[in-house]
């Protein structure tokens, strides 16, 4: 070879030559990495070690472990080789990680163990971990088209190519098409898959997709879910079965719910739609979805759909940024935040008790009374409760505040007056004094026994009959909840489903705990 002069291959014949990357399949949707990865997770990226003699003494992965973590600092480069296999160090690596990337770089060989086994074994090490295996060459040579592998990307072993690897891992890209290989033979086309009734009867195989599907912070007891998704009269759901296990692979959850207290109109809740990873993007969401919504449309009085549940809660709304948005605005739900319904944010928010100064933030203004509601004050509640939700469109609220009246329980109702006047409203509960309030919104409970709950809070608007502003008036009904949950010694406080105010709770003490794209249509 003549130094300074360009080596002509079927890649490169007259100019730089263009990287051959492909994203396979990504059954897991972990790419582009942004989806999963948070700032301080490890990801560990597992190599072959070449031989000397093949690379001039120097690892040829080095260059690409450097590049990811331009990317992400959080990398951890660790060497395999076919003799060793997995080592209890891998092990090690792999339980810390969060997600794996495996690079392959070498078909089988009759004389030793096949990359491909060593990375089945890091998989099931893995567990439900995301794991990326990286082909550098052809996927059918490697024999990679019959594995099990949710997610592979064919590459070459070039530098380029590496570096293309890795810009698409983090979305800067899409990859290009590969030569020698027809992607669509590779992946499982969509198909249409047929829902059936879920009968309830053995929750353990919702639970485990449940905890399977959703992040660590909505995971469920098999009990509580067990008891929000048994709803006879209101909740239908469905479950797409593996034709050849019975296996559910896929579930999706509907409720309908009384938007008003003349009972006539109704609310349908796609409260929840979960594939099993590695049966993704092969038709099953949309199979249950498309199922579900001509279900709830057949319902006599069903003039609302909406994304997520109001009660019982499962979640407030599509949880905000994630993949599923782009997912329903494909099927014509629209998102532009602009107006409600139409992805506007919604947060839950959480407090430590002794962040919060006895007596509120301000002082109580005159005229104004914050305390717990008696039987003498059940009309004047309703008559409030259902005026104010009506004017501000606030679903399924009517019901809970009778509930609990109807229950007896209406010193779990919190109420501000002006001059004797309702001018606001909030519900309180804690985890396990039995109220129906525990049963439908399980987040509290779920986060920790020390905390309690504040919703449907409903304030009146403005008007020229009330003395102080809507903000004083939050902080005050606020201070009154804190304080009875206080006394039944909660430590903390739970808001759920707030609608704007960030600022403010924020400079309250509270935390948001989570945050919601709020999406509804009329039908």
């Amino acid at each position: 070879m003549i130094s300074g002069q360009s080596v002509l291959t079927p890649g490169n014949r007259g100019g730089p030559r263009h990287p051959q990357v492909t994203v396979i399949r990504d059954y897991q949707a972990c790419i582009p990495f942004t989806r999963i990865l948070a700032e301080g997770d490890i990801v560990l990226l597992l190599t072959p070690v070449v031989t000397p003699h093949e690379q001039n003494g120097s690892d040829p992965f080095e260059p690409f472990g450097r590049a990811l973590a331009t990317r992400h600092p959080w990398i951890r480069h660790v060497p395999y080789t076919a003799r060793n296999g997995i080592t209890n160090t891998h092990v090690a690596f792999i339980k810390r990680a969060k997600a794996v990337i495996f690079v392959i770089s070498s078909p089988p060989n009759s004389k030793q163990l096949s990359q491909v086994e060593i990375a089945e074994v890091s998989q099931t090490v893995g567990d439900e971990k995301p794991h990326i295996v990286v082909a550098c060459g052809n996927v059918q040579d490697f024999g990679l088209t019959e594995a099990s592998f949710p997610t592979i990307i064919q590459s070459g072993s070039s530098p380029i190519d590496l570096h293309e690897v890795v810009a698409i891992l983090f979305g800067e890209c899409t990859g290009a098409g590969t030569s020698g290989v027809k992607v669509q033979e590779l992946i499982m086309a969509p198909k249409h898959w047929p829902p059936e009734e879920w009968d309830g009867l053995d929750v353990t195989p919702v639970y485990n997709l449940w905890n399977h599907c959703l992040p660590d912070q909505f995971h469920l007891e098999k009990f509580p879910l067990q008891n929000l998704l048994q709803r006879d009269g209101y909740a239908m759901h469905f479950v797409v079965r593996l034709p050849e296990t019975r296996e559910i692979i896929g579930f999706c959850a509907t409720y309908t719910t009384f938007v008003d207290k003349a009972g006539e109109r109704l609310i349908g809740s796609l409260a929840m739609i979960i594939v099993k990873s590695p049966y993704r993007r092969r038709g099953i969401g949309r199979s249950l979805y498309e199922h579900a919504l001509r279900q709830l449309k057949r319902i006599r009085g069903v003039d609302r759909l909406r994304l997520g549940s109001t009660y019982p809660r499962l979640l407030s709304g599509i949880p905000a940024h994630s993949p599923s948005e782009e997912w329903f605005q494909r099927r014509g739900w629209p998102i532009d935040r602009l107006s409600p319904g139409r992805g506007q944010y919604i947060c839950d928010w959480l407090l430590k008790i002794e962040d919060w100064p006895n007596g509120g933030f301000s002082t109580v203004p005159s005229g104004l009374v914050f305390r717990q509601a008696t039987f003498d004050d059940f009309q004047s509640v309703s008559d409030f409760i259902e005026k104010e939700t009506a004017r501000k469109d606030y679903t399924g609220w009517y019901d809970q505040y009778m509930n609990l009246a109807h229950d007896g329980r209406l010193n779990d109702i919190i109420l501000g007056l002006d001059r004797s006047r309702i001018i606001a409203a909030a519900l309180v509960y804690t985890p396990h004094d039995g109220s129906p309030l525990a049963l439908d919104l399980p987040w509290a409970r779920t986060i920790g026994p020390d905390v309690g709950g504040v919703t449907c809070i409903c304030i009146a608007d403005d008007n020229g009959a009330m003395t102080s502003s809507k903000d004083t008036i939050m902080i005050r009904l606020l201070d009154a909840c804190i304080a009875v949950l206080r006394e039944h010694g909660m430590q903390r406080v739970y808001l759920d489903a707030i609608k704007g105010g960030d600022e403010g709770f924020q400079s309250m003490g509270f935390q948001k705990w989570a945050k919601y794209s709020e999406i509804w249509r009329q039908i």
